[in-house]
């Protein structure tokens, strides 16, 4: 099983404010809104955190059969090197391992229940007005748009 989630930098400044009063506390752990408010680029780790949270979700909801998406639950661990992110997303006993890519107009996850599978996938990002129309034939093994993006993975 595979997970992925795609956020357009763009789109999520207009659609959401997480700066307004309690919005951290809704979705992120104690440990996680320390990491956002120690950034120097917290807009940046507020959507790389989510983005890990929804690419583990669409794992776990898969393999529970559980639609429940409670972002609190779900607790990011975050190994950011030169190269590259890595991290693991924990809920109830199960964990999850995710790589993320930053852009300056999307951040991207992929996430996967084994972590030597991270380097396996493959991955497919486009933009508008160049999505494929049949992607779905492909038979993704997990399917995220967001905005101008549209990001599978196999």
């Amino acid at each position: 099983m595979l997970g992925n989630d795609i956020v357009d930098l763009d789109l999520a400044k207009i659609q959401s404010n997480w700066r307004r009063k309690n919005y951290l506390n809704k979705i992120f752990t104690a440990e996680e809104q320390l990491l956002i408010t120690s950034a120097e680029k917290p807009d940046e780790v507020v959507w790389l955190l989510w983005s890990m949270k929804e690419s583990a979700y669409k794992i776990h909801n898969r393999k529970t059969g559980i639609r429940n998406f409670a972002p609190k639950s779900l607790n990011c661990t975050v190994y950011a090197s030169a190269s590259e992110i890595k991290g693991k997303v924990s809920i109830d006993n199960d964990t999850y391992f995710t790589k993320s890519d930053i852009q300056l107009q999307y951040i991207h996850t992929i996430a996967a229940p084994v972590y030597s599978r991270l380097e396996e996938i493959k991955v497919a990002i486009y933009e508008l007005p160049n999505h494929p129309h049949d992607y779905k034939r492909t038979k993704p093994g997990s399917i995220s748009h967001h905005g101008q993006y549209l990001a599978l993975v196999y």
